[in-house]
Parts: structure tokens; C-alpha cells; sequence
């Protein structure tokens, strides 16, 4: 392993370390025993097939999202609007499943998730086409669009697809459409989500590293001067990019609707999209180590519901989440802490 992989490792698991040391003496100042916190939260999380598949359930869409804004720092662009692209995919997905009654599983599931994965995409190019064209920051485009979206999907369900009382929602998807569980422990269904999740990601990483399309995007978002020297089109990069970005976040979305809610809600996002910026961050951008990065995320918020029961407040979970994206961000404070360890070890070996 060269070094900067080892880096690329270890930093994160590192950051992890010292978070939930400093986490555990925040866990010491209000009363309570960190040993015994981790421990419940470990068992929250892991515990028994429920808190597994709870797990699991959290993590699913993590990995899409946290995939979707990876993929788009990758290529230089920065989508911070896969909390919108999410929620059009999961709608008009939505919109399309319920009136798929008719048509076999095996058709229905694959329409409404491309259904899903193209809503995104167009979301997300539109942001795309306006950097590419007229220069318009990105991140002002995809915030704009996150609210476009959010105020879209409420009107949906509180008028036109409105059903019931209490939380906005829309009627439930076709039976068909509904993502097959692969687990189902009392209300809690683990579907077939999760394969979904790791195959995109897979997938994502043949395709950064394996192809032509992947070196194009790499070398726009390393320097899109070389490449557009090099006769690569960065306008079209960016918003190919911001468009495969946008249909891993509508899949996130489809994901959601067909396997966990069976409908639309106006709370469906829940802020899945901003928490894919951090763990595209901790997984350093890499489709594999975004997938550990969204397990790591999903366990501590499972875990988290676990510790609350013996007093401690589950924030202390959002406490090492900010310290841990702190340190991955600034990662050249952990690499000096690293290599001030090593050099330390190898004088102690050398007196010895």
C-alpha cells in the first residue's frame, strides 16, 4: 500500500478515535461513564436483528447521497443539492408507482427506479447546464433548487396527492413497486435497498476508475484547464456530472419511497442530502469508503436512541459526527499527528 492510500485509511479511522475520546469526555463532564455509553450504543446498533436492520435502514440512503455529492467533488462541482434531487426523485417515483398496480414486479420496480434516477438527474443538470453556460456558481443554483423542490413536494401532499389526516402524504405505491425485504423483524422491514446502495457504488467506482468517462471527470475536476488543453469539453463534464451526481441522489429518493414509507411524505429527505456532504467527506470522496463512512454514521444514529435511555443525550452522536468531519477536512492535523508517532516509535527503538 503506497502511502498516500495508507493516508487515505487512516485518516479517517483516526479522526474516529479522537472524536469518540473527545466525545467521551464530554460524556464525563455530565455525570455518566463513557465505557458504559459506547457499550449501549454498540448494542443499540448491533444488538440484536432489529437494531441491525435499523442500522441498515439508516444507512441505505446515506451511502446514495454521500455517493452523489462524492461523485460531484470529484469532478470539481460541488452539489449541495442532493437534499432537492432526492426529494424530486422520491416524488415523481412516488407519482409513477401508484399507478403501476397492474404491471408485474419485475417491471414496476425497475421503471420507478429510473423513474427516480432520472428526476434527479434533470434536477441536478439543470444547475449543471447554468455553471456550464452562463457560470453561475453551483452551489447557489442547487441551494435555490433544494427549496424549489422542498416547497414543490409540500404542495403535492397537502393538495393534489393529499391523503388522510395528520402528516402530509401522498396515497401508497403499488404493492409491485414496493422493494422486496430481505428481513422483516416486527415493523421493521430491511429491504433490498442496501443492495442497490453498494451496487451504485461499485458501480460509481468502476466507473472513476475503470473507464475514459472517469478519467475525463477526474481530470476536469483536478484541472479543467489541462484537460480542456488536452481537448476534453468541461462543459460537458460538468453537467454530465452534476447530472450522474443528481441521479444517485434520485435514487436515494426512489430507494426511500419503495422501500421504507411505501408514499410520499413532505419530511421524506430529512436532511439526507446535507448529511451526504459529511460522509462524502469522510469517506474522502471514494465510492468504497463512502459505504463504510454511511455504515459508521447510521450505527452512531441508531446507537444513539440506545445511550438517550441511560441518560445521555443522543447529541453527543452529532458531537463526534462535527469533530470527525473536522478532522478529516483539516486532515493535514491528523497526518502530523501520525507521522510525530511514528518518528517518536522509531527514536524509542533506536535508544532501545
Amino acid at each position: 500500500m503506497n502511502r498516500s492510500r495508507f493516508y487515505s485509511f487512516a485518516v479517517p479511522v483516526l479522526s474516529v478515535v479522537i472524536a469518540l475520546l473527545i466525545a467521551a469526555v464530554v460524556i464525563v463532564l455530565v455525570g455518566k461513564n463513557p465505557v458504559y455509553a459506547y457499550f449501549k450504543m454498540i448494542e443499540g446498533a448491533f444488538g440484536s436483528k432489529q437494531a441491525l436492520a435499523n442500522t441498515i435502514v439508516k444507512t441505505t440512503p446515506l451511502i446514495l447521497t454521500g455517493l452523489a455529492v462524492g461523485f460531484g467533488f470529484r469532478a470539481g462541482v460541488f452539489n449541495i443539492g442532493a437534499e432537492g434531487q432526492m426529494a424530486m426523485g422520491a416524488l415523481f417515483s412516488t407519482m409513477v408507482a401508484m399507478n403501476l398496480g397492474a404491471v408485474p414486479s419485475v417491471f414496476a420496480i425497475p421503471i420507478t427506479l429510473i423513474v427516480g434516477m432520472a428526476m434527479g438527474a434533470g434536477w441536478a443538470a439543470i444547475a449543471g447546464a447554468l455553471k456550464a453556460y452562463t457560470g453561475a456558481h453551483e452551489v447557489i443554483t442547487t441551494i435555490m433548487l433544494n427549496w424549489i423542490a422542498y416547497y414543490l413536494g409540500n404542495y403535492m401532499v397537502a393538495a393534489p396527492l393529499a391523503v388522510g389526516s395528520g402528516t402530509p402524504k401522498s396515497p401508497e405505491i403499488s404493492a409491485s413497486s414496493k422493494l422486496p425485504p430481505l428481513l422483516t423483524v416486527q415493523a421493521t422491514e430491511l429491504t433490498s435497498g442496501i443492495i442497490i446502495a453498494i451496487i451504485a457504488a461499485l458501480l460509481l467506482y468502476i466507473l472513476l476508475e475503470k473507464t475514459s468517462l472517469g478519467y475525463e471527470v477526474k481530470a476536469v475536476g483536478f484541472n479543467p484547464y489541462a484537460a480542456e488543453y488536452g481537448g476534453i469539453s468541461i462543459s460537458k463534464n460538468v453537467v454530465l456530472s452534476m447530472a450522474i451526481s443528481g441521479a444517485l441522489a434520485g435514487l436515494a429518493g426512489a430507494v426511500e419511497a419503495m422501500g421504507v414509507h411505501h408514499r410520499y411524505l413532505g419530511a421524506l429527505t430529512a436532511g439526507k442530502g446535507f448529511d451526504g456532504i459529511s460522509i462524502s467527506l469522510i469517506g474522502q470522496n471514494n465510492p468504497i469508503g463512502i459505504i463504510f463512512a454511511a455504515f459508521l454514521i447510521g450505527s452512531l444514529r441508531t446507537g444513539s436512541n440506545a445511550m438517550q435511555f441511560i441518560g445521555v443525550s443522543k447529541h453527543v452522536v452529532m458531537i463526534v459526527q462535527g469533530i470527525v468531519i473536522f478532522l478529516v477536512a483539516a486532515e493535514r492535523i491528523v497526518r502530523t499527528l501520525m507521522i510525530y508517532m511514528r518518528l517518536k516509535g522509531a527514536k524509542g527503538g533506536a535508544k532501545g
